[in-house]
């Protein structure tokens, strides 16, 4: 058929047909008596392809991608595209909707009796504009993808504790056995072992320096396993697997509830909990994690996301989880990473976090200090690069939105903390 039937049987311009042709999208024959297009069944199958993929915003670089793929036969990788354009109108979306709550908030102020502080909806903008840019500033700055091949093994191997090692010790980088820490960093207010603790103090987050460019992600890597203490090293995977059981045991899922794994790296995570019965589903920015994590649970519904717009509908999931993750997040991502997990939880929907954390400020000032005065730069810069929470501040912005905590300790910084709604 000639460009005019093309363009009638699918609904569109042939000027739109002829650009995509330009952007080499498409390749239809040319007559040689007249040098006129002539378009096949495959030439409109692939227009119709184009226009779906268009429909929902892929820009014409992700198209060409996509056809590549398709003309493969690869649909993991296809899916992967949709998938990442999912994610893309989901994090529109989130975004348009808390417009759309501050649009309101700004109405109530108005309707309020009296005369109208105009300095309140100052606040509100600047507020909305600072959520905005944390959502939109976050990337990866360790490179995962390069990091997917060896996840496991190192984390396996760092997590190789000499006989009868407790989660209260760590080996020293010396060679010369273990050595306690627990005493000399709970000196500060630490809020203990007792994993029945409920809390109820509520303290504010204090503001965290921001993230540094990490440039090879071997020294990413490194800088991520390790943290130094005293004159030796400390490992953050020490008690990595005791960590993840008790956070599958706390949240003790039900056969058949939908869990959700938040930076889910090759699925450690949440493949306990999928080993308990529970319908999992895990996403993760990096695609070689994800690959890896598919290869280990192919009953597992993974897919590209990340804490900031979860390309979830809302409720969808009886409990979000997540391990050695959120510390990646800024202090303003963090408060929308906890917004996200509630908007996807149904009403009594739990929420479990692993992670390296400081049980309080005072605890983290002490730990910059010894830093300092031995003279560990990598430590000092481990703490600039990721934004370690407190303990205590993240208990009380979960209890301020409706939840009651409990946490237990496994070595001197992680953390696994359980927030179970009210009822």
């Amino acid at each position: 058929m000639n460009i005019k039937e093309a363009a009638d049987r699918l609904g569109i311009s042939a000027r739109a047909i002829r650009f995509y042709e330009e952007k080499g999208l498409i390749s239809p024959v040319k007559q040689t008596s007249n040098g006129y297009r002539t378009y096949t069944e495959n030439d409109i199958w692939r227009l119709q392809t184009i226009a779906a993929l268009r429909e929902i915003g892929m820009s014409l670089q992700d198209i060409t991608q996509a056809l590549g793929e398709i003309d493969q036969g690869n649909q993991q990788r296809l899916e992967e595209y949709l998938e990442l354009q999912q994610a893309v109108m989901y994090a529109q979306w989130v975004e348009l909707k808390r417009m759309l709550d501050t649009t309101q908030r700004m109405i109530d102020l108005n309707r309020q009796d009296g005369p109208l502080d105009v300095s309140h909806l100052h606040d509100l903008a600047d507020s909305a504009r600072r959520l905005r840019e944390a959502r939109q500033n976050w990337h990866d700055r360790w490179n995962y993808d390069m990091q997917a091949a060896i996840h496991d093994q190192r984390v396996q191997a760092a997590n190789d504790r000499m006989p009868g090692e407790t989660a209260s010790q760590v080996r020293t980088g010396s060679g010369s056995g273990t050595m306690r820490i627990t005493d000399e960093l709970d000196q500060e207010g630490s809020p203990g072992h007792n994993g029945n603790e409920v809390r109820s103090q509520k303290n504010s987050w204090p503001g965290q320096k921001p993230n540094s460019d990490t440039t090879r992600p071997e020294d990413a890597g490194s800088r991520m396993e390790e943290l130094e203490v005293g004159a030796g090293s400390f490992n953050m995977y020490d008690n990595y697997e005791e960590a993840l059981e008790q956070t599958a045991s706390w949240i003790s899922p039900v056969p058949g509830e939908k869990g959700l794994d938040i930076g889910t790296g090759t699925g450690n995570l949440a493949g306990k909990l999928l080993e308990r019965g529970a319908a999992m589903t895990a996403i993760d920015q990096s695609r070689e994690m994800l690959r890896t994590c598919r290869t280990k649970y192919p009953e597992m519904h993974v897919k590209l996301g990340n804490f900031l717009a979860l390309p979830f509908t809302d409720q969808s999931f009886d409990f979000v989880v997540s391990s050695f993750a959120f510390h990646h997040l800024s202090l303003d991502q963090q408060q929308l990473a906890l917004q996200e997990m509630q908007r996807v939880l149904t009403a009594r929907g739990r929420i479990c976090l692993t992670d390296l954390m400081f049980t309080n400020a005072a605890h983290r000032q002490k730990y910059i200090q010894q830093a300092e005065a031995a003279g560990h730069e990598d430590q000092l810069q481990t703490i600039r690069e990721r934004h370690f929470p407190l303990l205590d501040g993240l208990c009380g912005s979960l209890e301020d939105a409706g939840y009651v905590t409990k946490h237990i300790r496994h070595n001197a910084l992680l953390h696994t903390l359980l927030a179970v709604p009210l009822r």
